[in-house]
């Protein structure tokens, strides 16, 4: 009996050392699965924010090559209006030697006329001559001989002053041409000169922008690294977790399998010692109750406490910043939509109001870029400018304003149509006279001869 009861005690504590390592086992896999777990979501949402930088840096390089892009097409435009103006100039200075070779000729001519004519006059009118003036009329035969060669003196004198006189008009047109030509030349230096400054101000962009462009594709390297680390991170921990459950699994069947092997050995033992105590009690007792009393307690206790420590992991990916492509996103999406309505509105005036208006402006400053009709623009800011009085909304694009309304021939061209060169945009004003936004070194000026240089294309818009 004494030998059952030690042999229940034994077998109970086997169970109860079983459910304490069984519990103990229990807390150590989840605390190792809730760090797990917490390092895996403080991955998942690192990964999330650096994803959402990599989209925005990936947004800003579309931004920044289409901005790239444009400058490229506009240098491009500029270097070959540059060339086209190169040779204009050529053309403009051979222009000015054949006048100046003109003008050498004429004035050589008029110098010889001048000197005959002289010559011519001393010989008739002044006294000294064998057949000087007053000596033929008294050699005359006749009244009407004498009248003959008074009209022979008058014919000579009208026809030497006639001839010097156009001279004198030719020498005047020359020198009048001369002008002109220079005035023209000068300008389209200033032009080249303008250009030149295009380019070099565009280069600088471009650099700029390209720089620009490199640091993003620093930053994006770094986010995708970033990325690729808490990706590792979360396949890391999501492994773990798989293995702890997996051993966690494997722990509880151990040790159910060990607790069920105990309670049937248990079982078995209980069996064998009722069994004996049944045969001992038949053998001595005779004509008398027995009693039997069996007393079984089976107490079994479990707690599970789980404890978490999350581990602290610095997020890199908070360095990118990208509150400033939202807000410039903003801004362009409120551009557009103001460019959008100016398209829209009512345009309203003539195309002689044009004229007269741009007039206005004229000795304002040329600024490069701009769109001030009085604190400076350049051609075709003034063009766009001028027309926004008018509710008219034009590109700043000498290049686009060649597509503008519609086209008209130079032989029907009114006061206020757009004539377009290559790289430069004025506004016609009559009379073959242009205002346009020239250079920096004359401002918004009035310029006589509309064709000083080769018309690519007349546009009017009302």
């Amino acid at each position: 009996m004494k030998k059952n009861r030690y042999f229940t005690k034994r077998i109970t504590a086997v169970l109860m050392s079983a459910c304490l390592i069984v519990t103990g086992s229990a807390q150590v896999f989840a605390t190792t699965i809730s760090n797990a777990q917490s390092e895996k979501a403080e991955a998942e949402e690192n990964l999330d924010s650096v994803n959402d930088q990599i989209s925005d840096i990936e947004s800003q390089q579309s931004s920044l090559q289409s901005e790239i892009d444009a400058l490229d097409s506009e240098l491009v435009l500029t270097i070959a209006n540059i060339s086209i103006l190169e040779d204009e100039i050529v053309s403009k200075q051979a222009e000015l030697e054949q006048a100046t070779d003109d003008l050498a000729e004429a004035e050589e001519k008029e110098a010889e006329q001048y000197a005959s004519m002289k010559e011519r006059i001393s010989y008739m009118y002044i006294n000294g001559g064998e057949i000087s003036f007053f000596s033929a009329l008294l050699g005359a035969s006749s009244f009407a001989d004498a009248l003959n060669r008074v009209q022979m003196f008058a014919s000579v004198y009208s026809f030497d002053r006639s001839l010097l006189q156009e001279y004198e008009e030719t020498v005047a047109e020359v020198e009048e041409l001369i002008e002109e030509v220079s005035e023209e030349e000068a300008a389209l230096q200033d032009q080249q000169s303008e250009l030149e400054s295009q380019k070099s101000s565009l280069n600088t962009m471009i650099t700029e922008k390209s720089a620009e462009m490199d640091d993003f594709d620093i930053m994006l390297a770094e986010a995708q690294s970033l990325a690729a680390e808490y990706k590792a991170t979360i396949e890391e921990q999501t492994e773990l977790i798989a293995q702890e459950v997996a051993a966690q699994q494997a722990a509880a069947a151990e040790e159910a399998a060990r607790i069920a092997a105990a309670e049937s050995s248990l079982d078995s033992s209980s069996s064998d010692s009722s069994s004996s105590d049944d045969s001992s009690g038949s053998s001595t007792s005779t004509g008398s109750d027995a009693t039997t009393g069996s007393s079984s307690s089976t107490g079994s206790s479990s707690s599970t406490g789980s404890s978490s420590t999350s581990r602290s992991s610095t997020s890199p990916g908070s360095r990118y910043s990208t509150g400033s492509s939202s807000s410039t996103s903003s801004s362009s999406s409120t551009s557009s939509s103001s460019s959008t309505s100016s398209s829209s509105s009512t345009a309203s005036g003539s195309g002689q109001a044009v004229a007269d208006y741009a007039c206005q402006f004229v000795g304002n400053p040329y600024v490069w870029g701009g769109e001030s009709l009085t604190n400076g623009a350049d051609c075709s800011g003034f063009v766009k400018a001028v027309y926004a009085h008018f509710g008219v909304s034009l590109p700043h694009s000498s290049y686009s304003l060649r597509s503008v309304g519609y086209a008209v021939s130079a032989s029907e061209m009114q006061p206020g149509d757009i004539v377009c060169y290559e790289g430069h945009v004025a506004i016609y004003i009559g009379g073959g006279a242009i205002v346009h936004a020239a250079s920096a070194s004359t401002g918004i000026k009035i310029s006589y001869n509309y064709a000083y240089r080769t018309v690519v294309a007349i546009r009017r818009i009302f």
